[in-house]
């Protein structure tokens, strides 16, 4: 078990969208693409989907064994879009991981074929709530019921559209970590090597209040309607609180209070009223909230909150023993010290699991400032890690 402390940076990365988009490491402009698959896909919960669309990226180049596919799974806000930029907009912002996929970054692309995919349920193309059912209407909450087996499930289709025999990796941070455990152990002889970040093997009673609470907060927006809202109003303000309620679990409390302590919002002095924000930390959360529901769909985040409550990547096979005994991969799980939303007793009761089982993995507990979001901010400090897990494993492969 390897536990890593070094100096913590104090700030995320603050070059322009311009910027990133010269820099030798970008993967430049890419563009999303989709296939539709005409079977049925039979889900978890008992419901099925037919036809089903995949979104998706890809960067880097595929190499002749098809044996250097990396898949990156997304987390609950994230998206198929990891790296890169759809336009030559100098505005438009950059994948949601963008320094940490390209040439010479920790999943180097001149050596990696890199996939991202949105998941099942998402609202970035592959078919959620907000897709056209069969009968010609948005699905709304007739949607069935997806899991994050279900995720997987389609991503296998989509790895077998694209000739892959074995993921080279899998590799995603909280919900995506989830999905790269699923890999691991429904599908073990198809996934060579796991990076599981800031995560859990099962969804916790704290995880799942806060994905309730959020809930709650669309349900209760008079514009939700049950889920019929399409062609009308969404439940934006709604969804805006619950991004917000969702965003202050990223956060630390030390990272909050480096960030902005009691500092006023437009103001040398309290000015005591209720109409807009006063302090600058509500000024924050009211703008993760704005910016949220221009990108993403209300239905999309119920579901996929309620796929990440019910995992527990234990159930089906009677214990997390039983699981982790089908595995076959090398794992690497990461967890951060300033995550009290994924906390590291829960990646480490897996870790411990996995070492009883004499599972080949290596742990690291990084000191970190920024909360679960680490997993997204300290990308130099992990390509270290991750970068020589990655080499090493490469290497042995050969």
């Amino acid at each position: 078990m390897l536990l890593v402390k070094e100096p913590v940076r104090t700030s995320p990365d603050s070059r322009t969208s311009s910027d990133r988009r010269s820099s030798p490491g970008s993967v430049g402009v890419v563009r999303r693409q989709s296939i539709l698959f005409d079977r049925t896909l039979r889900l978890r919960a008992g419901g099925t989907l037919r036809p089903f669309t995949i979104a998706y990226e890809t960067y880097g180049t595929l190499n002749a064994t098809r044996s250097n596919a990396i898949l990156i799974c997304h987390a609950l806000s994230g998206d198929g879009h990891v790296a890169g930029f759809h336009t030559d907009a100098p505005d438009e912002k950059p994948g949601w991981w963008d320094d940490a996929v390209g040439p010479g970054k920790m999943f180097d692309t001149d050596r990696y074929f890199v996939v991202c995919s949105n998941v099942i349920g998402g609202c970035q193309g592959s078919t959620g709530p907000s897709s056209i059912a069969p009968d010609g209407k948005p699905y709304g909450m007739r949607f069935p019921v997806v899991t994050i087996a279900d995720m997987v499930q389609a991503q296998r289709h989509l790895m077998d559209a694209l000739g892959i025999e074995r993921w080279f990796a899998v590799a995603g941070g909280s919900m995506g970590a989830m999905q790269a455990l699923q890999w691991a152990v429904e599908t073990p002889e198809r996934v060579a090597n796991v990076i599981f970040l800031a995560s859990t093997p099962r969804s916790s009673a704290l995880q799942i209040a806060f994905n309730e609470t959020g809930r709650q907060a669309i349900y209760a927006d008079p514009n939700w309607r049950n889920g019929d809202y399409y062609g009308g109003p969404a439940p934006e303000s709604g969804l805006a609180v619950a991004r917000m309620v969702a965003h202050i679990t990223y956060m630390s409390d030390r990272s909050m209070e480096s960030k902005f302590g009691r500092r006023l919002q437009d103001a040398d002095t309290l000015p005591y009223r209720f109409d807009r924000p006063e302090f600058a930390v509500e000024s924050y959360l009211a703008h993760q909230g704005e910016q949220f529901v221009r990108r993403f769909d209300a239905n999309s985040y119920i579901y996929i909150t309620k796929a990440i409550d019910y995992f527990d990547i234990g159930a089906d096979y009677g214990s997390l023993h039983a699981a982790l005994q089908r595995t076959q991969a090398n794992f690497l799980v990461a967890s951060f010290s300033s995550d009290w939303l994924y906390p590291a007793e829960q990646a480490l009761e897996m870790v411990r699991v996995l070492e009883q089982l004499g599972r080949p993995v290596e742990y690291h507990l990084i000191d970190a400032p920024f909360g679960h979001d680490s997993f997204l901010v300290e990308v130099d400090r992990m390509t270290a890690v991750i970068g020589e897990f990655l080499a090493r494993q490469s290497e042995a492969q050969v």
